[in-house]
C-alpha cells in the first residue's frame, strides 16, 4: 500500500470513528427527550365513581416518585385504563386507591415527607349538581 493510500484509509477510519461517537452521544439525549415527551398531562381528572372525580396532579407525582412504574406497573399509561382493567376483572374496586395512592401517601407521611391526602373526601370532589 502506498503512503498516500494508507493516509486516505486512516483518514476514512478517523471520520467514521467521529461519526460513530456523535451518534453515541446523540442517542441517549434523544431517548431522554422521547421519554420526557411521553410523561402525560400535568393535571388529570380520574373517574371516582359515585364519590365524584379525583383531580390528579400527575406532574407533581412524577417529580416526587421519579419512577413511572410505581403506578404504571399496575395500569397502562392511557386514559381510562384503570376503569378498563376493573371491567375486565384485572383490578378490583378501590384497589389502586387503597394499595397505591393511600399506601404511598401514608408511607411518605410516616417518613416526614410531603404527602398527599389519606381520606376519601380529600381527593374525591362530590358533584352537588343533582
Amino acid at each position: 500500500m502506498t503512503k498516500d493510500k494508507g493516509e486516505k484509509t486512516h483518514m476514512l477510519q478517523f471520520k467514521l470513528m467521529i461519526v460513530a461517537l456523535i451518534i453515541v452521544a446523540i442517542c441517549p439525549a434523544t431517548a431522554f427527550v422521547a421519554e420526557y415527551e411521553k410523561k402525560g398531562a400535568e393535571k388529570m381528572s380520574l373517574y371516582g365513581g359515585s364519590r365524584g372525580p379525583v383531580p390528579f396532579p400527575h406532574l407533581k407525582h412524577q417529580k416526587a416518585l421519579n419512577d413511572c412504574n410505581v403506578c404504571h406497573g399496575v395500569f397502562d399509561q392511557q386514559a381510562g385504563s384503570i376503569e378498563k382493567l376493573k371491567q375486565e376483572g384485572k383490578l378490583v374496586k378501590k384497589q389502586v386507591m387503597n394499595k397505591q395512592c393511600i399506601k404511598c401517601h401514608r408511607t411518605a407521611k410516616k417518613e416526614d415527607k410531603s404527602s398527599g391526602p389519606t381520606s376519601c373526601k380529600k381527593c374525591h370532589i362530590k358533584n352537588n349538581s343533582r
